[in-house]
């Protein structure tokens, strides 16, 4: 099996894949709303202090036990001690949720690229859109199902034919879209009918600038868990996909550069797509519209590119072929994770593999999509949030279970198996591990506690004492 195993032609195929499947509609979409409610430069802080020491543990982590195992996240944790193979089974069940929604979502971002690319934005600036869009019975499934359609085809052309070269002509495109709409948000100007006068200078000082008014202990808490909370979205751990990609690195790649060469990629579009979005957005719309939470990239931006004038449309266009750039790569490693572990598990072909993966999951994909319409219903979180059955799955893989998977990897691995084997691996090729003593801190102390601070909040810890 091992033989026949493909794998990435060299560190930049697994970077750029990797850097793929982090630059995701976690970063496009979630990160910028989450520091626009965090205090702007205090969440950015925060976030960067996190993934240089938190981020960076339990992605080196997942990527080494990838490569030393050359297995997928299902039989890997077995692979090192076999009465731990039950965190393999969570980690495969997590991207098994989260596939479906995801394909949900990329329908989403399919739709409004056509909506822009069709020079039909206006259409989106109306309320009712989005709401009347994701309402739709039939249309949601169509665009969910080019867009799975998509992401299948990548996976079933193999590691190197298909994530690899996909990834190599992707990443490039995305990261020039990404650096142009920030210079463009720069430049924005407006002025209010009260006669004050907006620049997107100032918005990216929002952004950028800490703001510390109101902040008590309980809020900074607040901020450390959003901001660790996005770190699984933002460098996709514990989904099982970092394990993936690790098993298919070539043992003379070298493992802690590439790691670092992400956490570098990964942070600096992160930082990007905030300053894509929250500069523009307070131009038009002032701090208010930057309260738009979830909604800010399929409600407040279409009304942002109308108000731009003549080049909005065109703005429009670039914003959302990024975006559905970043949706592709991230549901591409995401499928890629479950493939992989049952090519590994019972020994099935790829073709097989993904076929059996993406049929089933599509099934699920469209239970999610008539959740909000047929299958419809409100079920109230123990986070004090109201759910749909997309919020369920979201909540369910992200809250719970992949928080469950990273307590146990470095449970596994600060104490049972021990960090030095997982080093031994990072230092082959010559790497200077000088974050080993941090790393193995982390590992075995810090991280499990943040973790499991984390997890509490899931199960509504902090509702009870009146945190949030």
């Amino acid at each position: 099996m091992k033989k026949s195993r493909n794998s990435f032609s060299g560190s930049l195929g697994f970077v750029l894949a990797a850097a793929g499947s982090a630059i995701g509609l976690g970063n496009i979409w979630r990160f910028p709303y989450l520091a626009a409610k965090d205090g702007g430069g205090l969440f950015l802080f925060v976030y960067i202090i996190l993934t240089l020491t938190f981020g960076f543990t339990l992605l080196i982590t997942e990527v080494a036990l990838g490569r030393r195992s050359a297995q997928g996240p299902l039989t890997a944790y077995g692979f090192f001690n076999k009465k731990w193979k039950f965190i393999g089974l969570i980690a495969f069940i997590v991207p098994y949720i989260i596939y479906p929604y995801y394909c949900v979502i990329g329908g989403w971002v399919l739709k409004y690229f056509t909506t822009y690319a069709t020079m039909h934005g206006t259409d989106a600036v109306g309320d009712g859109f989005f709401g009347g869009f994701i309402t739709a019975q039939w249309s949601p499934l169509i665009y969910m199902m080019i867009f799975a359609c998509m992401c299948f085809y990548v996976v079933y052309r193999g590691v190197e034919k298909g994530i690899e070269k996909y990834s190599r002509i992707i990443m490039p495109i995305l990261l020039l879209l990404v650096i142009f709409i920030c210079g463009y948000s720069l430049t924005l100007s407006h002025t209010t009918v009260a006669g004050v006068t907006r620049t997107g200078i100032e918005g990216a000082g929002v952004y950028f600038i800490p703001n510390f008014e109101g902040i008590t202990l309980k809020k900074l808490l607040i901020v450390i868990l959003d901001a660790m909370g996005q770190l699984f979205y933002s460098l996709s751990i514990a989904m099982g996909i970092m394990v993936a990609y690790g098993s298919y690195m070539k043992k003379d790649v070298n493992l802690g550069q590439a790691v670092d060469r992400i956490e570098i990629f990964d942070t600096a579009i992160a930082i990007l797509a905030g300053l894509m979005i929250i500069p523009a957005v307070y131009v038009f719309m002032g701090t208010e519209g930057m309260s738009a939470g979830p909604g800010l990239m399929f409600v407040a931006l279409p009304k942002v590119f109308d108000s731009i004038g003549t080049f909005g449309p065109v703005l429009g266009i670039g914003f959302f072929l990024m975006v559905l750039f970043a949706a592709v790569t991230s549901a591409v490693s995401i499928l890629e994770a479950t493939t992989v572990s049952c090519m590994d598990k019972f020994h099935w072909s790829r073709k097989k593999s993904v076929s059996i993966m993406a049929a089933t999951s599509l099934i699920f994909s469209f239970i999610v999509c008539l959740g909000y319409n047929i299958f419809y219903f409100e079920f109230p979180l123990p986070n004090g949030t109201v759910a749909q059955i997309l919020d369920l799955f979201d909540y369910v893989s992200n809250n719970i279970l992949m928080p469950i998977v990273s307590i146990c990897t470095c449970i596994l691995f600060g104490w049972v198996v021990k960090p030095r084997l997982l080093i031994g691996e990072m230092r082959l090729n010559g790497y200077n591990f000088w974050r080993k003593s941090l790393y193995i801190v982390m590992l075995r102390y810090v991280a499990p506690i943040l973790l499991t601070i984390l997890l509490l909040g899931a199960f509504g810890f902090y509702e009870l004492i009146g945190l949030n």
